[in-house]
């Protein structure tokens, strides 16, 4: 099993190697950011300081292993670099360290601010949408698919079945704005939802941040009508695979309860797919939130990416891809571990 993990991981690290390659070369080539950095005034001295600053003076291989060597949680830096760019880790050595520490996405052109530390504000609002989105898709998916399988072709299956259709077929920016106009706008009165709204409110006396799950349900149901509708149809034909089997019908003739049988036998070996759709899009809504929480005007990494897309703020931009990707690449492992729990086969492959 440790083999059959660490050679995931080293496929992730190389995927990731891949995603910073791809990332740096593709945003590298948009505009200048010493220009946009200085904005439109500026002399020539300091755009040749910031260009310095950002090793935009430097050939393009020795600027991406700079990139790399700041992106990456194991490399090498000077102790100059440690203080100026306020990295956080475990430094080893004298004037050039060697380094186990929080990857370092560069500062913000707009704002000066630390990448790091604008993701890390938008990361909870994120967090909490894509969770309450995937709980929502299982509790209703996975029972759903396991219903509609044991009650096949009667209303109840063609009605799972028709629903599943819409729900896969229906973009997720599309259904926010039905959503939000039907239940933010047209019975707000009788909701008490809003179209727009906040994970937390600011208290105007103290200043202080208070949590506001209000604002959560219609973004949350938003973002959770695909993975709930997937759900459902892998369910479903994972479960009608599954009752054919022999052992089923070995269950039934020792005398176990049907609920028994379906709930704890079949469930469990008709839950790979389910798995893979699961923490797929748990990635996939994380990363992919960003129409959603747009429309909701939802404080997430999504909206802060769409802000600093207007605004040409690359470094921002360029942090969202890459955590994106990292929560991508963590989740696959996750899947391909829970494969190995719940199918040994699977890692002796």
């Amino acid at each position: 099993m440790i083999q059959y993990v660490l050679k995931k991981i080293g496929y992730s690290i190389l995927v990731m190697a891949g995603v910073v390659l791809l990332v740096f070369f593709l945003f590298q080539g948009f505009g200048d950011p010493s220009r946009l950095v200085m904005g439109q005034t500026g002399d020539k001295k300091t755009q040749e300081n910031i260009r310095r600053e950002l090793y935009l003076d430097q050939p393009k291989w020795k600027q991406f292993v700079l990139y790399l060597n700041d992106v990456s949680p194991i490399a090498i830096h000077s102790a100059a670099d440690i203080k100026s760019k306020q990295l956080k880790g475990i430094f080893i050595g004298g004037d050039t360290k060697f380094a186990i520490k929080l990857p370092y996405l560069r500062r913000s052109y707009q704002t000066k601010r630390s990448v790091s530390s604008m993701l890390m504000e938008a990361l909870p609002g994120t967090m909490l949408l894509a969770i309450a989105a995937m709980a929502l898709a299982i509790a209703i998916g996975i029972p759903l698919g396991v219903v509609s399988a044991v009650k096949q072709n009667s209303w109840l299956d063609t009605t799972a079945i028709f629903s599943s259709i819409i729900g896969i077929s229906a973009p997720s920016f599309f259904t926010g704005i039905i959503i939000a106009y039907i239940f933010g706008f047209v019975l707000t009165h009788y909701t008490g939802l809003h179209i727009t709204g906040n994970w937390f409110e600011i208290d105007a006396l103290t200043g202080q941040r208070r949590l506001t799950l209000k604002n959560l349900i219609l973004p949350a149901i938003t973002l959770g009508v695909r993975p709930l509708a997937i759900i459902t149809q892998l369910t479903r034909s994972a479960m009608l695979d599954v009752l054919d089997q022999d052992y089923i019908r070995t269950a039934y003739a020792k005398g176990l309860k049907k609920r028994t049988v379906i709930w704890k036998h079949a469930l469990k070996n008709a839950l790979n797919p389910v798995i893979t759709a699961v923490t797929g899009w748990f990635a996939e809504l994380l990363a992919g939130a960003f129409f959603v929480e747009y429309i909701f005007g939802w404080q997430g990494i999504g909206k802060v990416t769409v802000d600093a897309l207007e605004k040409l703020d690359y470094p921002v931009v360029m942090g969202a891809v890459l955590i994106s990707a990292a929560f991508f690449v963590l989740m696959n492992i996750v899947a391909d571990i829970l494969y190995g729990v719940f199918d040994p086969r699977v890692r002796n492959a």
